[in-house]
């Protein structure tokens, strides 16, 4: 994942790039609007939810469970490409996801590195009810960060890190909602996507940026998806939620292709008295594997990604103290609960 204070202008050349002079006037238009909320004041209200979440039967999301998914992933060791603990993590993904799910698909490709390098990826696609039309997507990238570029001490730049917030910590909601999910499916057929070289994209060292370095494992799906002709009502992507002390915002790709599902999941949250921590603010526009989902495929996704006030994300992004102890299991139960409240609610009440 890129930083944010790139994203403005890379994003603009996103939009005309795939989607035209139209869409990019629509979204400054947007931004223009956003403006006028000078010092991240809240964004104009939206109508209360028909659905009071409070009474929306959930499968008991089990944080013990999800945090031993996260360590079992760090047992492998770096999981960027070319690692051996790489091969390792994907191999025990699929192999865990087809416990609990029907279908479980290893997407492969390749994909050219900002250094040239060729990377060979693997998506992961586990489904539950594949035969069902009507589907959502729930989405994380499993790869680790080749380079520590934003690590205090220089002399770490070019070592690889764990990356057990960002990306274990999604891929341990991801398949704690999977195993609990599948003992009391929702009436919709359910995709958990693992995104593979989501965070190989240019280090800062390299002194030059390139916008599509980043998410190349999403690119290649939202290109080439596990099904011809690939549809879903809606898609959340999980990203380094495993914080401590977390804070999410609605990031602003989300609310400018998804504004109605954030505000639903935002405002469940509320309901569920997370109010302090789904923050009601709208805030920069982030390039995750979630922009492509939606420019290429036209599936409304949004980000849950964390948004500390005072660093880039949270205090240990891309640096060698992203380890184990920078995960909180509680904090991974409370963003998975909430999104099964929303997919528990549209799809079962």
């Amino acid at each position: 994942m890129s930083n944010l204070k790139r994203l403005y202008w890379s994003y603009s050349r996103f939009l005309l790039k795939m989607l035209g002079t139209a869409a990019v006037i629509t979204a400054f238009t947007f931004l223009i609007v956003q403006c006028t909320h000078k010092g991240g004041a809240k964004p104009q209200p939206v109508e209360a939810p028909a659905i009071d979440y409070n009474q929306v039967t959930i499968p008991d999301f089990n944080a013990d469970s999800a945090f031993t998914f996260v360590d079992k992933q760090l047992s492998f060791g770096f999981r960027h490409p070319g690692a051996p603990g790489h091969e390792q993590c994907a191999n025990y993904i699929a192999a865990t996801m087809k416990r609990w799910c029907d279908t479980v698909i290893v997407q492969s490709f390749s994909a050219k590195l900002w250094n040239g390098d060729i990377a060979k990826g693997k998506n992961i696609i586990a489904s539950l009810s594949p035969e069902k039309e009507r589907r959502i997507l729930l989405a994380a990238h499993w790869d680790s960060r080749q380079w520590a570029d934003h690590d205090p001490d220089s002399n770490n730049w070019r070592k690889p890190l764990l990356g057990a917030n960002d990306g274990a910590s999604g891929v341990g909601v991801l398949m704690e909602m999977a195993r609990v999910m599948s003992a009391m499916p929702p009436n919709v057929g359910v995709d958990f996507i693992f995104f593979d070289i989501e965070d190989q994209g240019i280090p800062e060292w390299a002194n030059r940026y390139e916008d599509n370095t980043w998410c190349l494992g999403s690119q290649y799906w939202a290109q080439s998806p596990h099904r011809l002709f690939y549809k879903a009502d809606y898609g959340i992507l999980f990203d380094m939620v495993g914080t401590a002390n977390p804070r999410f915002t609605k990031e602003e790709v989300s609310m400018n292709f998804a504004q109605g599902l954030c505000n639903k999941l935002w405002n469940c949250a509320a309901q569920l008295g997370y109010a302090n921590i789904f923050v009601d603010q709208i805030s920069s526009a982030i390039l995750d594997d979630h922009l492509y989902v939606n420019q290429i495929l036209r599936i409304p996704t949004i980000d849950i990604v964390q948004n500390s006030l005072e660093s880039s994300f949270y205090p240990y992004w891309h640096s060698v103290s992203d380890d184990i102890n920078a995960v909180d299991r509680n904090t991974m139960r409370m963003v998975g609960s909430i999104a099964m409240k929303v997919v528990y609610g549209d799809f079962n009440m």
